[in-house]
């Protein structure tokens, strides 16, 4: 098992990067939280590894943070997510924001995230509630964990009112919110379509 891979970033594109370790380039599937936090190209990485063998392909996933990795490794164990949903759901929601999701049975923002219908949002809620302690290291669960702000449940109607997906939605929203405390909705609103452009 790779556990853990050290190198030079040598490409990166939607969800995959390239990293050359002692000019060996290893591929690998990451989650969209991972590829924003990656720096430019030739730049230093290290992440947290997880390899998937089928019958088909040996598929690498990284991630920069531990619990990422762990959370990625509780998602795949749920009956009928595989790696591909799981880097998905990892791509619109941190592990704080799916802690948040599963402590207040929020089955409309994993309904919002692309290959989870509500049977599998009520599922994630059901399962993955007994399995914090597994994957949790580092993070309080029973913390309270601020709800969306009326102006960032605001933009993100709007957002989706203009076409975009609900997960971008809320996923840009959620990188304009950490950058700063703006609750205007016409400058959210600004500052997102930006960022999807």
């Amino acid at each position: 098992m790779i556990a853990m891979i050290q190198g030079r970033l040598l490409d990166k594109t939607d969800q995959q990067i390239v990293v050359d370790v002692s000019g060996l380039g290893y591929e690998l599937s990451v989650p969209l939280s991972t590829l924003l936090s990656l720096g430019p190209i030739d730049s230093a990485v290290s992440l947290y590894t997880h390899l998937v063998i089928r019958q088909d392909a040996q598929i690498l996933f990284g991630f920069v943070e531990k619990q990422d990795r762990e959370l990625f490794r509780a998602l795949i164990r749920v009956n009928k997510i595989g790696p591909k949903l799981a880097i998905a759901i990892l791509s619109a929601v941190d592990a704080r924001g799916f802690i948040m999701c599963i402590r207040q049975n929020d089955v409309k923002t994993l309904n919002g995230i692309a290959g989870v219908g509500k049977v599998m949002a009520e599922r994630l809620i059901i399962e993955m509630r007994d399995k914090f302690t597994d994957w949790q290291i580092g993070l309080d669960a029973n913390a309270v964990l601020p709800r969306k702000s009326d102006s960032l449940a605001d933009a993100e109607a709007a957002l989706v009112g203009l076409g975009f997906k609900p997960q971008d939605a809320a996923r840009v929203l959620a990188q304009i919110e950490s950058e700063g405390d703006n609750d205007d909705v016409q400058v959210l609103l600004k500052q997102a379509l930006k960022l999807l452009a």
